[in-house]
Protein backbone atom coordinates (compact mmCIF):
# COMPACT_ATOMS: atom_id res chain seq x y z
CA UNK A 1 0.00 0.00 0.00
CA UNK A 2 1.31 3.50 -1.19
CA UNK A 3 2.24 6.01 1.43
CA UNK A 4 2.85 8.74 -1.28
CA UNK A 5 6.24 9.38 -0.69
CA UNK A 6 7.69 7.11 -3.60
CA UNK A 7 8.80 4.45 -1.22
CA UNK A 8 7.91 1.03 -1.27
CA UNK A 9 5.01 0.97 -3.92
CA UNK A 10 5.68 -2.65 -5.41
CA UNK A 11 1.95 -3.13 -7.42
CA UNK A 12 -0.86 -0.58 -7.77
CA UNK A 13 -3.44 -1.04 -5.38
CA UNK A 14 -7.22 -0.45 -6.10
CA UNK A 15 -8.00 3.15 -4.31
CA UNK A 16 -11.35 3.71 -3.33
CA UNK A 17 -12.46 7.63 -3.03
CA UNK A 18 -14.84 8.80 -0.83
CA UNK A 19 -16.24 11.94 -0.85
CA UNK A 20 -17.27 14.59 1.46
CA UNK A 21 -20.14 15.76 0.09
CA UNK A 22 -20.41 19.34 2.02
CA UNK A 23 -20.94 22.20 -0.91
CA UNK A 24 -19.97 19.49 -3.47
CA UNK A 25 -22.86 19.06 -5.80
CA UNK A 26 -22.75 16.95 -8.77
CA UNK A 27 -18.55 17.13 -8.62
CA UNK A 28 -19.20 13.13 -6.75
CA UNK A 29 -20.87 12.76 -10.17
CA UNK A 30 -17.80 13.92 -12.56
CA UNK A 31 -15.28 12.35 -10.06
CA UNK A 32 -17.03 8.81 -10.94
CA UNK A 33 -16.80 9.45 -14.70
CA UNK A 34 -13.31 9.77 -14.21
CA UNK A 35 -12.36 6.96 -11.74
CA UNK A 36 -15.76 4.84 -12.56
CA UNK A 37 -18.77 4.16 -10.02
CA UNK A 38 -17.48 1.18 -8.46
CA UNK A 39 -14.64 3.38 -7.18
CA UNK A 40 -15.95 6.47 -5.84
CA UNK A 41 -18.14 6.55 -3.07
CA UNK A 42 -20.05 9.54 -0.85
CA UNK A 43 -19.87 8.54 2.45
CA UNK A 44 -23.21 8.80 4.34
CA UNK A 45 -24.65 5.14 4.11
CA UNK A 46 -21.90 3.57 1.57
CA UNK A 47 -20.55 0.51 3.65
CA UNK A 48 -17.75 0.47 1.44
CA UNK A 49 -16.37 4.10 2.73
CA UNK A 50 -15.05 2.13 5.80
CA UNK A 51 -12.26 0.93 3.16
CA UNK A 52 -11.79 3.77 1.60
CA UNK A 53 -7.83 4.62 1.18
CA UNK A 54 -8.43 8.52 -0.46
CA UNK A 55 -10.92 11.05 0.76
CA UNK A 56 -11.52 14.25 -1.25
CA UNK A 57 -13.22 17.07 1.11
CA UNK A 58 -15.05 19.80 -0.25
CA UNK A 59 -15.69 21.79 2.81
CA UNK A 60 -14.04 22.10 6.01
CA UNK A 61 -17.02 20.91 8.50
CA UNK A 62 -15.12 18.71 11.10
CA UNK A 63 -17.70 16.76 12.19
CA UNK A 64 -18.40 15.43 8.68
CA UNK A 65 -14.99 14.74 7.81
CA UNK A 66 -14.94 13.39 11.49
CA UNK A 67 -16.67 11.01 10.19
CA UNK A 68 -14.80 9.96 7.58
CA UNK A 69 -11.86 9.35 9.19
CA UNK A 70 -11.49 5.73 9.05
CA UNK A 71 -8.38 3.68 9.65
CA UNK A 72 -8.34 2.91 6.15
CA UNK A 73 -7.79 6.41 4.82
CA UNK A 74 -4.32 7.39 4.22
CA UNK A 75 -4.87 10.59 2.33
CA UNK A 76 -7.13 13.70 2.42
CA UNK A 77 -7.22 16.31 -0.63
CA UNK A 78 -9.21 19.74 0.07
CA UNK A 79 -10.62 20.60 -3.11
CA UNK A 80 -9.98 24.31 -2.16
CA UNK A 81 -6.66 26.00 -3.44
CA UNK A 82 -6.82 27.65 0.60
CA UNK A 83 -6.77 25.34 3.98
CA UNK A 84 -7.57 28.09 6.30
CA UNK A 85 -9.55 27.23 8.56
CA UNK A 86 -9.50 23.65 7.49
CA UNK A 87 -8.90 21.25 10.95
CA UNK A 88 -5.84 19.82 11.21
CA UNK A 89 -5.70 17.71 13.77
CA UNK A 90 -8.73 15.73 12.30
CA UNK A 91 -6.33 14.35 9.47
CA UNK A 92 -3.96 13.93 11.98
CA UNK A 93 -0.50 12.22 10.37
CA UNK A 94 -2.12 11.14 7.00
CA UNK A 95 -0.73 12.60 3.71
CA UNK A 96 -2.88 16.30 3.27
CA UNK A 97 -3.22 17.76 -0.41
CA UNK A 98 -4.84 20.52 -1.71
CA UNK A 99 -5.51 21.98 -5.09
CA UNK A 100 -2.67 24.00 -5.09
CA UNK A 101 -1.93 26.62 -8.43
CA UNK A 102 -5.57 25.39 -10.20
CA UNK A 103 -6.83 28.87 -10.41
CA UNK A 104 -3.00 30.53 -11.06
CA UNK A 105 -4.51 31.48 -14.54
CA UNK A 106 -8.15 33.20 -13.91
CA UNK A 107 -7.04 35.08 -10.93
CA UNK A 108 -4.10 36.58 -12.35
CA UNK A 109 -5.57 37.75 -15.33
CA UNK A 110 -7.71 39.16 -12.89
CA UNK A 111 -4.96 40.82 -11.10
CA UNK A 112 -3.79 41.90 -14.29
CA UNK A 113 -7.27 43.32 -15.28
CA UNK A 114 -7.32 45.63 -12.09
CA UNK A 115 -4.30 46.97 -12.79
CA UNK A 116 -4.81 48.07 -15.84
CA UNK A 117 -7.86 49.24 -15.01
CA UNK A 118 -6.58 51.36 -12.37
CA UNK A 119 -4.10 52.74 -14.82
CA UNK A 120 -6.41 53.76 -17.41
CA UNK A 121 -9.25 54.55 -15.32
CA UNK A 122 -11.88 51.84 -16.47
CA UNK A 123 -14.84 51.86 -16.16
CA UNK A 124 -14.63 55.60 -15.57
CA UNK A 125 -13.28 56.84 -19.05
CA UNK A 126 -16.15 55.75 -20.62
CA UNK A 127 -18.08 58.15 -21.61
CA UNK A 128 -21.84 58.32 -22.64
CA UNK A 129 -22.63 61.96 -23.71
CA UNK A 130 -19.73 64.18 -25.24
CA UNK A 131 -17.06 65.35 -22.55
CA UNK A 132 -15.85 68.61 -21.55
CA UNK A 133 -12.23 67.58 -23.54
CA UNK A 134 -12.07 65.80 -26.50
CA UNK A 135 -8.37 64.14 -27.19
CA UNK A 136 -7.47 64.83 -23.13
CA UNK A 137 -7.24 62.35 -20.09
CA UNK A 138 -4.95 61.75 -17.02
CA UNK A 139 -4.66 58.17 -17.88
CA UNK A 140 -1.21 56.37 -16.52
CA UNK A 141 1.01 53.37 -17.94
CA UNK A 142 1.91 50.61 -16.72
CA UNK A 143 5.08 49.59 -18.27
CA UNK A 144 7.96 50.63 -16.17
CA UNK A 145 5.91 50.33 -13.28
CA UNK A 146 6.54 48.11 -10.12
CA UNK A 147 4.18 45.53 -9.17
CA UNK A 148 4.98 43.90 -5.34
CA UNK A 149 3.90 40.90 -4.50
CA UNK A 150 3.24 39.38 -1.46
CA UNK A 151 3.94 35.98 -1.24
CA UNK A 152 5.29 34.16 -4.11
CA UNK A 153 3.47 31.02 -4.68
CA UNK A 154 2.15 29.54 -7.81
CA UNK A 155 -0.38 32.66 -8.46
CA UNK A 156 2.10 35.15 -7.62
CA UNK A 157 4.22 33.57 -10.19
CA UNK A 158 1.49 33.20 -12.51
CA UNK A 159 1.11 37.57 -11.81
CA UNK A 160 4.72 37.87 -12.46
CA UNK A 161 4.64 36.63 -15.97
CA UNK A 162 2.18 38.26 -17.23
CA UNK A 163 3.30 41.93 -15.42
CA UNK A 164 7.06 41.25 -17.07
CA UNK A 165 5.39 40.59 -19.98
CA UNK A 166 3.94 44.53 -19.71
CA UNK A 167 7.42 45.37 -19.62
CA UNK A 168 6.72 45.77 -15.59
CA UNK A 169 8.84 45.51 -12.80
CA UNK A 170 8.18 42.69 -10.26
CA UNK A 171 9.22 42.91 -6.79
CA UNK A 172 8.34 39.98 -4.25
CA UNK A 173 8.58 39.81 -0.48
CA UNK A 174 9.00 36.29 1.12
CA UNK A 175 10.22 35.64 4.88
CA UNK A 176 12.99 33.58 3.34
CA UNK A 177 15.70 34.56 1.00
CA UNK A 178 14.84 32.13 -1.71
CA UNK A 179 15.49 32.55 -5.65
CA UNK A 180 12.35 33.26 -7.37
CA UNK A 181 11.15 30.49 -10.26
CA UNK A 182 11.08 33.67 -12.74
CA UNK A 183 15.30 35.43 -12.69
CA UNK A 184 13.35 38.60 -13.24
CA UNK A 185 11.88 38.73 -10.04
CA UNK A 186 13.66 40.45 -6.95
CA UNK A 187 13.29 39.05 -3.90
CA UNK A 188 13.11 41.19 -0.91
CA UNK A 189 12.79 39.76 2.90
CA UNK A 190 12.01 43.49 4.14
CA UNK A 191 7.79 43.97 3.52
CA UNK A 192 8.24 47.50 4.39
CA UNK A 193 10.65 47.78 1.34
CA UNK A 194 8.88 46.51 -0.76
CA UNK A 195 5.58 48.34 0.13
CA UNK A 196 7.54 51.59 -0.44
CA UNK A 197 8.44 50.57 -3.71
CA UNK A 198 5.54 49.13 -5.54
CA UNK A 199 3.00 51.10 -7.56
CA UNK A 200 0.63 48.25 -7.38
CA UNK A 201 0.80 45.78 -4.33
CA UNK A 202 -0.82 42.16 -4.82
CA UNK A 203 -1.56 40.21 -1.61
CA UNK A 204 -0.97 36.22 -2.70
CA UNK A 205 0.36 34.91 0.54
CA UNK A 206 -1.48 31.89 2.51
CA UNK A 207 -3.50 33.18 5.59
CA UNK A 208 -2.64 31.89 8.74
CA UNK A 209 -2.14 33.12 12.15
CA UNK A 210 1.58 34.61 11.21
CA UNK A 211 -0.15 36.63 8.33
CA UNK A 212 -3.20 37.64 10.28
CA UNK A 213 -3.40 41.45 9.48
CA UNK A 214 0.19 41.45 8.11
CA UNK A 215 -1.26 44.28 6.10
CA UNK A 216 -2.01 46.88 9.32
CA UNK A 217 -2.18 51.00 9.83
CA UNK A 218 2.22 50.50 10.08
CA UNK A 219 2.45 48.08 6.86
CA UNK A 220 0.06 50.90 4.95
CA UNK A 221 1.95 53.60 6.40
CA UNK A 222 4.95 52.27 4.53
CA UNK A 223 3.43 52.34 1.03
CA UNK A 224 4.54 54.53 -1.45
CA UNK A 225 1.95 57.29 -1.85
CA UNK A 226 -0.39 56.85 -4.13
CA UNK A 227 -0.08 52.91 -4.63
CA UNK A 228 -2.63 49.97 -5.57
CA UNK A 229 -3.66 47.71 -3.69
CA UNK A 230 -4.91 44.20 -5.29
CA UNK A 231 -6.15 41.26 -2.44
CA UNK A 232 -6.77 37.98 -4.19
CA UNK A 233 -5.70 35.83 -0.79
CA UNK A 234 -7.80 36.15 2.29
CA UNK A 235 -9.31 39.28 3.76
CA UNK A 236 -7.83 38.22 7.27
CA UNK A 237 -4.49 39.29 5.63
CA UNK A 238 -5.52 42.70 5.39
CA UNK A 239 -6.75 45.12 8.41
CA UNK A 240 -9.69 46.80 7.08
CA UNK A 241 -10.22 49.53 8.59
CA UNK A 242 -6.46 50.42 8.80
CA UNK A 243 -7.47 50.14 5.06
CA UNK A 244 -10.62 52.61 4.75
CA UNK A 245 -8.56 55.09 6.68
CA UNK A 246 -5.24 54.87 4.26
CA UNK A 247 -7.68 55.52 1.57
CA UNK A 248 -9.15 58.47 2.64
CA UNK A 249 -5.97 59.97 3.36
CA UNK A 250 -4.30 59.38 0.26
CA UNK A 251 -1.91 56.56 0.83
CA UNK A 252 -3.31 54.34 -1.09
CA UNK A 253 -5.33 55.26 -4.51
CA UNK A 254 -7.32 52.43 -4.70
CA UNK A 255 -8.33 48.81 -3.30
CA UNK A 256 -9.19 46.03 -6.00
CA UNK A 257 -10.31 43.36 -3.33
CA UNK A 258 -11.78 40.25 -4.71
CA UNK A 259 -11.70 38.88 -0.84
CA UNK A 260 -12.34 40.54 2.48
CA UNK A 261 -13.73 39.05 6.17
CA UNK A 262 -15.87 38.00 6.74
CA UNK A 263 -17.45 36.65 2.64
CA UNK A 264 -19.89 37.80 2.57
CA UNK A 265 -19.66 41.41 4.01
CA UNK A 266 -22.94 42.27 5.81
CA UNK A 267 -25.53 44.60 4.02
CA UNK A 268 -24.27 48.68 4.24
CA UNK A 269 -20.20 47.48 4.91
CA UNK A 270 -18.58 50.74 4.08
CA UNK A 271 -16.11 48.57 1.38
CA UNK A 272 -19.25 48.26 -0.67
CA UNK A 273 -19.67 51.65 -1.08
CA UNK A 274 -16.31 53.81 -0.60
CA UNK A 275 -15.29 55.32 -4.51
CA UNK A 276 -11.76 54.05 -4.48
CA UNK A 277 -13.15 50.28 -3.67
CA UNK A 278 -13.56 48.12 -6.58
CA UNK A 279 -15.14 45.03 -4.88
CA UNK A 280 -16.18 41.51 -6.41
CA UNK A 281 -17.45 38.28 -4.55
CA UNK A 282 -14.48 36.06 -4.58
CA UNK A 283 -14.71 35.05 -8.40
CA UNK A 284 -10.87 35.67 -9.52
CA UNK A 285 -10.51 32.01 -9.91
CA UNK A 286 -13.49 31.45 -12.17
CA UNK A 287 -13.12 30.73 -15.58
CA UNK A 288 -15.46 27.81 -17.94
CA UNK A 289 -12.82 25.06 -17.20
CA UNK A 290 -12.27 26.21 -13.50
CA UNK A 291 -13.57 22.70 -12.05
CA UNK A 292 -12.50 20.27 -14.86
CA UNK A 293 -9.18 21.66 -14.24
CA UNK A 294 -8.85 20.55 -10.69
CA UNK A 295 -10.68 17.59 -10.57
CA UNK A 296 -7.95 16.76 -13.68
CA UNK A 297 -5.65 17.59 -11.05
CA UNK A 298 -6.66 15.48 -8.51
CA UNK A 299 -6.77 12.75 -11.07
CA UNK A 300 -3.37 13.09 -11.83
CA UNK A 301 -2.71 12.82 -8.10
CA UNK A 302 -4.25 9.66 -7.51
CA UNK A 303 -2.37 8.47 -10.13
CA UNK A 304 0.88 9.38 -8.73
CA UNK A 305 0.00 7.67 -5.42
CA UNK A 306 -1.40 4.57 -7.36
CA UNK A 307 2.53 4.61 -8.67
CA UNK A 308 3.92 5.33 -5.26
CA UNK A 309 5.71 8.67 -6.17
CA UNK A 310 5.38 12.34 -4.46
CA UNK A 311 2.48 14.03 -4.38
CA UNK A 312 1.70 17.77 -5.80
CA UNK A 313 0.35 20.01 -3.12
CA UNK A 314 1.45 18.72 -0.32
CA UNK A 315 0.25 20.89 2.66
CA UNK A 316 2.62 21.30 5.99
CA UNK A 317 0.09 21.32 8.35
CA UNK A 318 2.21 23.01 10.84
CA UNK A 319 2.87 26.02 8.70
CA UNK A 320 -0.92 25.79 7.88
CA UNK A 321 -0.34 25.72 4.49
Amino acid sequence: MSDGTGAGATKEPTATIVVNLQNAGGFADQLQQRFGESEVVVSAGDERAADAEIMIAFGRDRESLERGMTPALRWVHAFSTGVDGFPFDVVGDRIFTCSRGAGAVPISEWVMAMILGHAKRLPDSWITEPPEHWNIAQLDVVAGRTVGLVGLGEIATAVAKRALAFDMDVIAYRRRSLPADLPEIEVLTSLPELLGRSDHIVIAAPSTPETFHLIDAAALAACKPGAHLVNIARGALVDQDALIDALDRGQLSCASLDTVTPEPLPEGHPLYSHPQVRLSAHISWADPTSIDRTLDMFAANVRRYRAGEPLDGVVDTVAGY
